[in-house]
């Protein structure tokens, strides 16, 4: 975040390592004035980094409110599981060897393939299409359905295990072909682009067959 100025980033920090702080407690802990603080977090709030609850009451007056980080204030720190995820893959490779790699990742396709029958149900194919667009999407793929030469293409504009299939393209052979079991007999999906084959994006024709 560009704007994310170091005394800013100390309050997330600082509210990371508590349940919830008020903003006096902050002043006093940096140093700064209530004023200043108080600024910082409403700028936070606004980035919907930080939120704003009632303290309880201690005495008289109204109680002093209370600042946490909310779960987009995770982004903000690291995170390694993609570097996990390539050491797992590798871990499973070396110790057990390739065919157990691949028979984790069918495991894995089936379960998958089984959760997206579920959620696109029945009904004529576009709007089966649609629905898995929508579930991609909500996995980080930003997909989207095109329509061409009176069949669909399922397009995904970003990958968000793009790393991981890299070290393993079982993954992205695996993607077809849970598409193909979710759509069911009847449907043929091919795959016309691929990331990782040098093009901006994957891409997936889909016609009844």
């Amino acid at each position: 975040m560009s704007d994310m100025t170091d005394a800013k980033r100390r309050l997330v920090e600082r509210l990371k390592r508590v349940d919830s702080s008020t903003a006096g407690e902050l002043a006093a802990a940096f140093e700064l004035t209530d004023t200043a603080v108080r600024q910082h977090l409403e700028q936070l709030q606004e980035q919907g980094l930080v939120r704003r609850t009632e303290g309880s009451a201690t005495g008289r007056g109204r109680p002093a409110a209370r600042w946490q980080l909310t779960p987009a204030a995770a982004a903000m720190f690291p995170d390694r599981h993609v570097d996990l995820t390539i050491d797992l893959i590798e871990s499973v490779r070396v110790t057990l060897g390739e065919e157990a790699l691949d028979r984790v990742i069918d495991t894995r396709a089936r379960r998958q393939a089984d959760q997206y029958r579920a959620v696109l149900g029945d009904g004529p194919l576009a709007e089966r299409v649609h629905r898995l667009a929508d579930q991609r999407t909500a996995e980080g793929y930003v997909a989207e359905v095109v329509a061409d030469d009176g069949e669909l293409v399922l397009v995904e504009h970003h990958c968000p295990i793009c790393t991981a299939a890299a070290s393993c393209t079982s993954l992205c052979r695996s993607e077809l072909e849970v598409f193909q079991q979710a759509l069911g007999q009847g449907v043929t999906v091919r795959r016309e682009q691929h990331l990782l084959s040098g093009d901006q994006r994957c891409a997936y024709r889909i016609s009844a067959a």
